[in-house]
């Protein structure tokens, strides 16, 4: 009657729907209810379009990714006549109003919907009730990542898609059309990895208390990059290990060359393996990166134990020379390597240098210098300090223990065999 459409404009509680709710005759119904409440399950179409990877996190295990997420269903309750409009397309502001699939992406830790400069939702209704949603998320996934072959691995991650509260007896979750239903745009690119292909697939997940439910999976592999890996880690390794062969072409005497040599090449594999562990999670199996530097490692290390070998040595071989020759005319005598240690030059094997009384070598340079006339018995030393010139090199290949020797033939094939091996079962 009249009186109660007045009454109703009086009505300052009621507020008027919107010309879109008064076309698609929302409050006719009852949206907290399924399509087909009480019947079979409504089947729910899913497409995606990977807009980009954002990010791979090792240390965190996950990903990031940026996609364009779409949902079909029908739903006969928004069914409209129209001659004109073959659909309408709503924005964010009518989600709340109907019943929308309640889907959710498993093992994710962070997502959101754009919002810029308005929340980045569609949904466009056709004639025959049949719904289209569209959204624009950032989600952040989980990607259980094996690195027992790092930085020579290859990931494979997924992301899963299910339904929250309706189980396969109320929703049906499949992939909209097959195997086309995933896109990528074509300009995806990972600093540190390859993309080597995206691929669709579905499943089930059963969960105790609920019952089975449907699950999308939207699979992508990724292989690493090596070469960034050659540059910092792998070619400085090897670079310290061919350093410290240096040591076995060293005199044997020169003790705080070979000394110090071994142990900065130690401190620079130990950097080495520091900066590599730093960017890796803390993992409780050995990956392949850390096989090839403690290996490399183990070959530094080894060549310093290799001079302390030959040091040791050395000295018990002139301890024993020197108790051979015993005492003359109550003076030791002594070779090249003794007569070094005291004077700091080097001296002929064939020689022997009287240990008393011990002449300064400042005071014998001095005293040689002042003298205008050789004499003869002086002739042979000056003779000996010429050809000393010209033959340090065989001196030194003379004074060579024989580890030395064997070292440098024996730890560069060991090393060349090693990296055979390591490069043939990882790559």
């Amino acid at each position: 009657s009249k009186r109660e459409i007045k009454m109703r404009k009086l009505d300052s509680t009621k507020v008027r729907p919107l010309k879109s709710e008064q076309l698609l005759h929302i409050e006719d119904h009852d949206f907290a209810l399924r399509p087909g409440f009480g019947g079979s399950p409504i089947p729910v179409g899913i497409d995606v379009q990977v807009e980009s990877i954002d990010s791979i996190s090792e240390v965190d295990m996950d990903f990031t990714m940026t996609l364009y997420l779409r949902h079909y269903w029908k739903d006969e309750r928004l069914s409209f006549r129209s001659n004109k409009n073959k659909s309408m397309t709503f924005d964010g502001r009518l989600i709340k109003k109907i019943w929308v699939p309640d889907v959710f992406f498993v093992h994710s830790k962070r997502s959101f919907i754009h919002d810029t400069t308005v929340e980045n939702i569609m949904l466009r209704v056709y004639p025959d009730g049949n719904v289209l949603f569209s959204l624009r998320i950032t989600v952040s996934a989980m990607c259980f990542m094996d690195f027992s072959r790092f930085p020579l691995d290859t990931q494979n991650c997924s992301l899963e898609l299910e339904s929250y509260a309706y189980n396969e007896d109320d929703l049906m979750l499949y992939w909209k059309h097959g195997n086309k239903s995933l896109s990528t745009d074509e300009h995806i690119s990972l600093s540190q990895f390859f993309i080597e292909e995206f691929s669709a697939s579905s499943g089930l997940a059963f969960y105790s208390s609920t019952g089975w439910y449907n699950r999308l999976f939207i699979n992508f592999a990724l292989r690493r990059h090596i070469f960034f890996f050659v540059l910092q880690s792998y070619f400085p390794a090897m670079l310290m290990v061919m350093l410290s062969w240096v040591s076995f072409w060293i005199d044997r005497r020169a003790v705080p060359a070979r000394v110090s040599l071994g142990i900065t090449t130690v401190l620079t594999m130990s950097t080495i393996m520091t900066g590599v562990s730093a960017s890796m999670p803390q993992v409780s199996y050995i990956k392949a990166v850390d096989v090839y530097l403690w290996i490399s490692f183990l070959f530094v290390f080894l060549s310093v134990i290799e001079y302390a070998a030959v040091n040791y040595l050395t000295t018990i071989e002139e301890r024993k020379q020197l108790k051979k020759r015993g005492k003359a005319s109550g003076m030791y005598s002594m070779d090249a390597a003794q007569a070094m240690a005291f004077d700091g030059c080097f001296h002929d094997t064939d020689m022997d240098m009287d240990l008393t009384p011990f002449p300064d070598p400042c005071e014998e340079n001095e005293t040689r210098t002042s003298q205008t006339n050789i004499s003869n018995e002086d002739t042979p030393r000056l003779r000996r300090k010429r050809s000393l010139k010209g033959n340090v090199g065989r001196i030194i290949l003379q004074n060579n223990h024989v580890i030395d020797t064997y070292s440098r033939i024996i730890f560069p094939s060991v090393y060349i065999v090693f990296n055979f091996f390591y490069w043939g079962l990882y790559m």
